[in-house]
């Protein structure tokens, strides 16, 4: 039985080494929610929400979500026991509606105290549900901010190639689009695996952008990610059944039964799952086999994570049909102190190690860090 007897929610602030822009803004410094859960056999779990800011991804932000953490999620937890942390995913579809991203840091955490108890590393826990064995390594990719000009943004996307990364996701919007993907096509060569993210900034009924998306589709890209509206799972269907190149859904993708939808009306031929989105690893599991069988290729996104939810984000990676390369940066890339004592990495091929020798997330928490960096925190227990 899982039986959480306390938390502890704090929000820290990490200011980025180099600011991020996408079509929707300009990240410099992250607001995290991280969640300290114990459990009545002592088991301690850390998890991390993995809202924004702002409502410009998603409609959970950093403040909803410690709202909701507060008001309704963390006291589920404390006022009932669970027979295992699949339950908690049932409980809370049942009795919250939306919030998903604060239902995703308790769901996630209640996954490491269960990895806890069995003595197992979390990746072999998810893969034992989802019916596969982890992989050991998963390859990696990186997400590349909107630059000055094209010369700069060739200039990133061929240090990351020197660096091992085995794919480029370049952040585009309108106007800042063709001229500079072609640059980095140009410069970076036809082998090298280029993709671009526009976050939803196109829309078919502006014709300027329906002749950019077209411009795209001549470059040779891995995939075009989200071009349209989040919710528009129809017009994304009507693209890609006109376009070569791979449409992958991510905004879109907020639950199995959106990916069933997309699934049926062929909105998409490539996702990206990222579990915070989806309210925890029992939904991502689903969406994992459900895309698994209809061979519709996966990779597992960030969100500018520290090492803790990096720890979940490659734990979920290590599934076996995660195809591509993920989000999964080593902490460097972001940080120049992470909030765990040994820092994520990447090898010169762009693999990042899966923590196997390990239960639980396989990182320790480096919690003196986290107290010199909380701006707030709130601690609840069943009592």
């Amino acid at each position: 039985m899982i039986r959480i007897e306390k938390a502890e929610l704090r929000e820290i602030r990490l200011p980025l080494i180099e600011p991020f822009e996408t079509s929707a803004g300009v990240t410099t410094e992250k607001r995290v929610l991280l969640l300290e859960m114990t459990h009545a056999d002592g088991s301690v779990a850390w998890s991390e929400c993995a809202a924004e800011a702002l409502p410009t991804y998603s409609p959970d932000t950093v403040d909803t979500c410690w709202f909701a953490l507060v008001e309704w999620v963390i006291p589920v937890v404390l006022r009932h026991e669970f027979e295992w942390a699949s339950d908690v995913d049932v409980y809370f579809e049942r009795r919250i509606r939306g919030h998903r991203m604060a239902r995703a840091t308790v769901e996630m955490g209640t996954w490491s105290i269960a990895a806890l108890r069995l003595e197992v590393p979390l990746a072999t826990l998810l893969a034992r549900h989802a019916g596969a064995s982890p992989r050991a390594t998963v390859a990696t990719g990186i997400a590349i901010g909107m630059q000055a000009d094209p010369a700069a943004l060739s200039a990133r996307v061929a240090e990351a190639a020197r660096e091992g990364y085995c794919r480029a996701r370049i952040k585009i919007g309108p106007g800042r689009d063709v001229a500079f993907v072609s640059a980095v096509r140009d410069a970076a060569g036809q082998e090298f695996a280029l993709a671009v993210d526009a976050n939803c900034s196109y829309s078919l009924d502006d014709p300027s952008h329906l002749a950019a998306l077209r411009e795209l589709d001549t470059l040779g890209l891995a995939m075009i990610e989200q071009p349209l509206a989040h919710g528009d799972l129809v017009r994304h269907a009507e693209l890609q059944r006109d376009m070569k190149t791979r449409i992958c859904l991510d905004e879109s993708l907020d639950s199995d039964t959106s990916a069933e939808a997309m699934l049926a009306i062929g909105s998409a031929r490539m996702a990206n799952l990222k579990p915070g989105r989806v309210g925890g690893f029992s939904e991502a599991i689903a969406i994992h086999n459900r895309c698994a069988a209809a061979a519709v290729p996966l990779f597992c996104g960030g969100m500018l994570e520290t090492g803790i939810g990096r720890a979940y984000n490659v734990a979920l990676a290590s599934l076996p049909y995660f195809t591509e390369p993920g989000d999964l940066s080593p902490s460097s890339r972001y940080w120049v102190r992470d909030v765990v004592t040994s820092p994520w990495t990447m090898d010169a091929e762009g693999a990042v190690k899966v923590p196997l020798d390990k239960p639980g997330i396989g990182v320790d928490v480096d919690v003196g860090l986290i107290d010199d960096l909380t701006v707030r925190r709130v601690s609840l227990s069943r009592s």
